[in-house]
């Protein structure tokens, strides 16, 4: 394949900004994809402060008209509701399409070379300096690098769907239930997102919303706007990220589960991280800032499930951040790495 300094395998969001971060450094890059932009994805589509503040760092502004802010987190569950605006800034939500997109025109604008409909089937023959695995939760360049050995890892299955409303809400949702969490993203002025997590491919949103009256009532009336995408979400650690000439980043090289809103800051940290290694020629510091920068979100996602799996636990957590807003608002605070 072409002579170059970085080859990207994977043009989603992770790969896009691993060679953009990259060409920041000087470097000569290409994005090889089996698909055509805009790519499209299961997720809530939300962008807390930290991910817009992280992306900016390595030079990707994210376009505020072409988003909806929102200004904070909101608990609904137990018969409870409790909420905190961000300490600095707001968050940005963008349709997956509108932010996938933004992000292919800003690589091509940094001089990235991208090849779509380019299917990349083996590492054996490429010709580069540095390669890129940027394929997702089910990477194949993991499993080509032998690098597909986890530490930890589990899985639930995510479903997500648009509905013509307008926002009622300010916040990003989090509605908790029995075994399932559905959250809530104001995507634009008469629209909104809802994104299903839970340990069953077999549960859908049309199944699960008679468990949240509250939001079922929001939603009477509104009509579905498109087909419902799923996907899978994984909290899961991999003992190494780099072997040789080869690096992994995003989802590939190992994730935090949905709920936390975290995945693309984590891709944002990791791509500066990895420009700054490649071009000093060393990844090992890429390998040790990946594990600093999955500390903090691992706790947050640890905290989350635990409330997922254990009814006493969820409603006890509900019921002190009911009492003690200050104290959900100081956990947010730590959540956005604003402490």
């Amino acid at each position: 394949m072409l002579d170059t300094d970085v080859f990207v395998i994977g043009g989603g969001p992770a790969g896009l900004v691993a060679a953009i971060a990259a060409r920041q450094k000087g470097l000569r890059v290409t994005v090889a994809d089996g698909s055509h932009p805009p790519i499209d994805k299961a997720c809530g589509e939300g962008l807390m402060p930290d991910s817009i503040a992280a992306a900016a760092r390595i030079g990707i502004h994210l376009p505020e008209h072409a988003g909806y802010r929102f200004r904070g987190i909101r608990f609904h569950g137990e018969g409870r509701q409790v909420e905190a605006d961000f300490p600095n800034g707001h968050g940005l939500a963008f349709r997956r399409t509108v932010l996938h997109a933004e992000l292919a025109a800003q690589a091509a604008d940094a001089g990235v070379e991208l090849r779509w409909n380019t299917p990349v089937m083996g590492i054996e023959e490429i010709k580069s300096r540095w390669i890129v695995g940027a394929d997702g939760l089910s990477s194949r360049v993991r499993r080509w690098a032998g690098l597909d050995r986890f530490a930890r890892k589990s899985v639930r299955f995510a479903y997500r769907r648009h509905y013509a409303v307008k926002p009622w809400t300010e916040f990003v949702e989090i509605y908790w239930g029995d075994a399932c969490q559905i959250y809530v993203t104001p995507v634009a002025p008469a629209e909104v997102t809802l994104a299903l997590i839970s340990h069953s491919p077999d549960l859908r949103l049309n199944l699960a919303l008679h468990k949240f009256p509250i939001l079922q009532a929001r939603l009477e009336g509104a009509a579905a706007t498109g087909r419902e995408r799923g996907a899978t979400t994984a909290n899961a650690r991999l003992k190494a990220v780099t072997r040789g000439n080869v690096a992994l980043i995003g989802d590939a090289s190992g994730s935090v589960d949905a709920i936390t809103g975290e995945g693309l800051c984590l891709a944002f940290h990791q791509a500066a991280a990895l420009a700054e290694a490649m071009a000093a020629g060393d990844l090992c510091t890429y390998a040790k800032k990946h594990r600093q920068f999955a500390r903090r979100p691992s706790i947050m996602a640890d905290l989350m499930l635990t409330m997922d799996r254990w009814t006493w636990v969820r409603r006890r957590a509900l019921s002190v951040f009911s009492a003690m807003p200050a104290g959900f608002a100081r956990i947010l605070a730590l959540h956005v790495n604003t402490l």
